[in-house]
């Protein structure tokens, strides 16, 4: 199997990329201004964040569906620790993935995070060695609904 997408310039600013994929979506970068950039997109950096969140999240979620878990909500909150010196390259990445539901097992939730982190998520095995990735979970109970009067 191969992937391709295409890298260019589009000109809307000094460091201004549209990145387009085989399906046609495309994706907007742009840098910092200390970088000589317009902040008119996302950095390549943080498009790694995203990827990273993005994997384990379409793992985690058909995964607690599997096991019965009530999620009404969910998000992922990721933070990126940058090294110092050049090549600044992320030194740790810390996911939180806050999940709301009904009666939701953290056991489950741990379960289902770990077979995405080890073994399913395509970019954390893609960073694996290279950078430190912590997984942790917060769960939050959902507010039952009030039935119509």
């Amino acid at each position: 199997m191969e992937m391709n997408t295409l890298v260019e310039w589009d000109k809307k600013g000094l460091m201004h990329f549209s990145a387009t994929a085989e399906s046609g979506h495309t994706v907007e970068m742009d840098a910092v201004k200390a970088a000589s950039g317009d902040e008119q997109g996302f950095s390549p950096k943080m498009l790694l964040l995203v990827a990273l969140g993005g994997c384990t999240a379409m793992d985690v979620l058909p995964i607690l569906r599997k096991m019965h878990q009530e999620v009404t909500d969910y998000r992922l909150e990721i933070k990126g620790i940058v090294h110092e010196e050049h090549p600044r390259k992320f030194d740790k990445i810390v996911v939180e993935h806050v999940l709301t539901g009904h009666n939701l097992k953290q056991e489950m939730v741990d379960k289902a995070i770990a077979l995405s982190h080890h073994k399913y998520c395509a970019v954390s095995a893609c960073l694996q060695g290279s950078v430190e990735i912590e997984m942790t979970s917060r769960l939050v109970e959902a507010v039952p609904e009030l039935a119509p009067v």
